[in-house]
């Protein structure tokens, strides 16, 4: 490792926090830092995202994981962050290396300018020497709306600094074919399709909230913006040094394809869905051809309620997504405009603006190697314009 890279390391609750008694494992961390410090000496600029927060504020609460419910979890975040940064802080000052804490939500993630001043902070930071640490902010966090695993956030945060390189720890070696108690179980080392392995990717620990299942969605989110994931088990010596002189196995994901825009990769990599559209397949088929956007004389149907500026994912007739893409409208404005296609935009909204629901220049056509998302259910009352 020569050449200067941008390298994200994502830490599982399972690895910081002891399952029994739920109190931070020092001679881990001890471990990690000093391969942080030594990877950050060596001129790379270095990212962590780590879980743990609610695990270690658990017992403050008076709760088990199994037993503890949202407002508990939201609870234990806030008791147990500060420990958490606490022990980061102090295990980082023994290897000379100056930590930054960073809370983020689904909501700043998928907001482009809150994502781009996230970008511009981890900048900043990095022009400094400092590491910043990343967490969800798990005590506003609730079920219906958060990132639901440092796993697909470690993923974004790779494709926000157009990371080189994503090393996920774990508490195995890597991907296998089957769970890994199965004694026929084999290991596999290199992916390149991750679709491939999805079904055999079940299961979660106790004490986090994602699997290899999360691990393989981020390894996909990072594949398609140009970074290759690592995935190895977090030993307690060298755990980052060890794989990367190849001292023990793990399973690489390999980056497939040509690597989009900045602006392309944000827009395919979505965390939550904001709304939907459906198009006719002939206006799929012409948007696919890069020959136009999205009119409002275009939109079958839409689901969901969204802003100016959301991300919405397009569906064909077939209930196929086939793009996303940054809306001019609001999904009101959308239903007016598509209910009065003989007036001008500017007289059933009010305003000047682009007459585009969706611009050509902010259209992303989806690819086999993105993970596509099912269509809404029919019972899920898309309202279809008349």
């Amino acid at each position: 490792m020569t050449k200067k890279k941008k390298i994200v390391v994502k830490i599982g609750s399972s690895l910081l926090a002891n399952e029994d008694n739920l109190t931070l494992r020092y001679a881990f961390m001890n471990g990690l830092m000093s391969d942080l410090a030594k990877l950050q000496k060596d001129g790379h600029d270095i990212i962590l995202t780590s879980s743990g927060s609610v695990a270690l504020g658990l017992n403050m609460v008076g709760k088990r994981p199994e037993d503890a419910g949202i407002l508990d979890k939201q609870a234990a975040a806030a008791c147990g962050q500060p420990l958490l940064m606490n022990a980061y802080r102090q295990v980082a000052s023994e290897y000379e290396l100056d930590v930054a804490q960073m809370l983020v939500t689904v909501e700043d993630m998928e907001d482009r300018r809150r994502f781009l001043n996230i970008k511009n902070t981890m900048m900043k930071l990095f022009e400094n020497d400092i590491l910043p640490i990343i967490n969800e902010n798990d005590s506003v966090a609730t079920r219906d709306l958060r990132v639901g695993d440092n796993d697909r956030l470690s993923a974004k945060v790779a494709q926000m600094i157009q990371a080189d390189l994503l090393i996920i720890l774990t508490s195995v070696e890597g991907l296998y074919d089957r769970d890994p108690s199965d004694p026929e179980a084999k290991f596999i080392a290199e992916v390149e399709d991750v679709t491939d392995h999805l079904e055999s990717t079940t299961g979660i620990s106790d004490l986090g909230s994602g699997g290899m299942l999360t691990k393989m969605l981020a390894a996909n989110m990072a594949q398609n913006a140009g970074c290759e994931t690592i995935i190895g088990e977090g030993i307690i010596e060298r755990p980052l040094s060890s794989l990367l002189a190849n001292e023990r196995r793990y399973t690489r994901c390999l980056v497939t394809g040509e690597t989009a825009s900045p602006l392309k990769i944000w827009l395919s990599n979505r965390l939550q869905v904001s709304g939907t559209l459906v198009v006719s397949n002939a206006v799929a088929d012409a948007v696919i051809a890069g020959d136009c956007g999205i009119s409002r004389g275009d939109v079958i149907s839409i689901q969901g309620e969204f802003t100016k500026g959301d991300v919405l994912h397009v569906y064909n007739e077939d209930g196929v997504e086939m793009a996303r893409g940054l809306t001019n409208f609001s999904s009101e404005e959308i239903m007016l405009l598509a209910r009065n296609l003989d007036m001008p935009v500017e007289s059933v909204i009010g305003y000047k603006t682009k007459s585009d629901v969706v611009g050509a220049e902010n259209i992303l056509v989806l690819e086999d190697n993105h993970l596509l998302l099912d269509a809404p259910e029919d019972d899920q009352k898309l309202v279809v314009p008349v």
